[in-house]
């Protein structure tokens, strides 16, 4: 035990054995570590960069399309009397054909047929085989001892898919039979083969509430007559619900422009925009990456963008007012974005709600959402430029990884073996000593002698 601490302490050389060795060690792996620590922190502050450049991107693109699907940036439909009648666009409405006069005289009904009065839904109705006629098709009601009740021939009704609608209803303690058609002449109906529920009927039978009809009205002085309230077909892109029949009354049909949604959003648009800028080059300057380079290059082709397939008006950001500034960053001209809203109102929404019909499609007219949407989709996909960049970064912060982990492993062999050699060392030098001073006192024995 005595001998194991002093070769440690290097009693045998003189020599501090212990500090020699871990300054030998340290002399040969801090230089390493240190190379590597620099490198992880410049991964890690490119990973972050990169990540803070594809977040700006995803949010940006998230929140412009939000804000276009939310319908602010779209014109809506404005009725004079909304008592009257009511109105929603769709995305093949065209702004500027939202303006129309319309008079609505008659709205469309359903037929509607009511019963005699039974003392019990489980009332008898007698069994029968009915015959329902809706559109010229007839549809057979089978009521036999299974379904012999007033319950049993509204299911059996209902079952039979004809588009009549069957229903109990109570009044005054007693129980009725309530048929309804769909709406319009075409929804009339006839039921016969039970005396008691027969329409129509010479006497008893079912009792006629309300008769079948067309809606009846003039859109700018033009005669329609529909099967429906809802009317989808007469101003494209535009649903008009007809409430109230007023004859004589003029209804005013208008679009309520979102000038100041866009005016607003062109200016949120160049603010984030910049920022998205400076965080893609903040990015690319400390990775110098092909990928940052590319996805700049797509964002600034973004302002001479084809965004709307109009031919007359703006079509691109630029034609808005949006300019580049030397720096990458751009600039809104107001008085161009205003001139262009006064003059083509259509296309500048178009920009940012496109129509879309058989003509209008992603493809031809992608708008500014619709073309962030695209960018952001090619960026962060699996083979994209940041996705691509971000994995090859994280491939050299793990390689890196790996790279400690093996010069840790060889420094801490390296170690071992200088500790034993010196250790060795010392050990073999304490033998000489003891060599050494036994001859010195034979030398001195032999000198006395």
């Amino acid at each position: 035990m005595v001998s194991s601490i002093t070769t440690t302490l290097g009693l045998g050389s003189g020599i501090d054995v212990t500090q020699l060795v871990n300054d030998l060690a340290a002399a040969s792996r801090e230089p390493k570590i240190a190379r590597l620590d620099k490198r992880d922190s410049a991964l890690k502050a490119q990973i972050s960069a990169v990540a803070q450049a594809r977040s700006n991107l995803e949010t940006f693109t998230e929140t412009l399309g939000k804000v276009v699907s939310e319908g602010s940036l779209k014109s809506t439909p404005v009725v004079s009397n909304d008592a009257v009648l009511g109105a929603a666009s769709n995305d093949a409405a065209q702004p500027g054909a939202i303006a129309a006069d319309l008079e609505i005289t008659q709205l469309a009904r359903a037929q509607t047929l009511v019963s005699g009065s039974f003392a019990a839904t489980t009332s008898s109705v007698g069994q029968s085989t009915m015959t329902l006629t809706v559109g010229g098709k007839d549809y057979a009601i089978t009521i036999d001892a299974d379904n012999d009740s007033l319950d049993g021939l509204a299911n059996a009704i209902n079952a039979a898919s004809s588009g009549l609608t069957a229903s109990v209803r109570s009044e005054n303690g007693a129980y009725r039979l309530i048929l309804k058609g769909q709406t319009g002449e075409s929804g009339a109906f006839t039921l016969s083969g039970n005396d008691s529920f027969a329409y129509p009927a010479t006497s008893g039978g079912m009792t006629l509430a309300q008769s079948a009809q067309d809606a009846l009205l003039k859109v700018d002085g033009v005669s329609y007559r529909r099967a429906t309230n809802s009317i989808s077909d007469i101003i494209t892109g535009v649903t008009l619900t007809l409430k109230k029949a007023a004859p004589g009354e003029t209804v005013s049909l208008t679009a309520s422009r979102p000038t100041d949604a866009i005016k607003s959003t062109m200016s949120d648009f160049v603010s984030v925009f910049n920022d998205l800028k400076k965080s893609i080059t903040s990015a690319r300057g400390s990775t110098n990456s092909r990928s940052l380079y590319e996805l700049e290059r797509k964002l600034s082709r973004l302002l001479g963008q084809t965004l709307t397939s109009n031919t007359a008006g703006p079509r691109t950001l630029a034609d808005l007012g949006v300019a580049t500034n030397r720096d990458g960053t751009v600039t809104l001209d107001s008085a161009k974005l205003d001139a262009a809203i006064k003059a083509y109102p259509d296309a500048v929404e178009a920009i940012f709600v496109p129509v879309r019909d058989s003509t209008h499609t992603e493809a031809t007219d992608p708008g500014i959402a619709g073309a962030m949407a695209a960018i952001k989709t090619s960026e962060t996909a699996t083979n994209g430029g940041l996705a691509s960049l971000k994995a090859r970064l994280e491939r050299e912060q793990s390689a890196s990884a790996d790279e400690r982990t093996r010069i840790e492993d060889r420094e801490a062999a390296y170690k071992t073996r200088l500790s034993k050699n010196f250790t060795g060392m010392d050990s073999r030098v304490a033998n000489l000593k003891a060599t050494q001073s036994y001859l010195d006192q034979q030398i001195a024995q032999w000198n006395k002698a």
